[in-house]
């Protein structure tokens, strides 16, 4: 699943850490997330979107 966070992050300057730090994940976990290799549950895309102020699908997308 494609996905916005890194340029979300960037246009924050918000670190990996950071975010994970906002919606109580690991930054290992962030960076799985944004590289495609994992897929969040959905109360942590949720937690995402609100942190963004964006809704789920303004923020992934499905790559297929």
């Amino acid at each position: 699943m494609k996905n916005r966070i890194p340029d979300l992050r960037a246009e924050r300057a918000w670190t990996q850490a950071d975010v994970a730090l906002r919606i109580s994940v690991s930054r290992q976990t962030i960076n799985a997330i944004e590289t495609g290799k994992f897929d969040p549950s959905l109360p942590v895309a949720f937690r995402l979107a609100k942190l963004f102020g964006l809704t789920i699908e303004e923020i992934f997308t499905d790559d297929h």
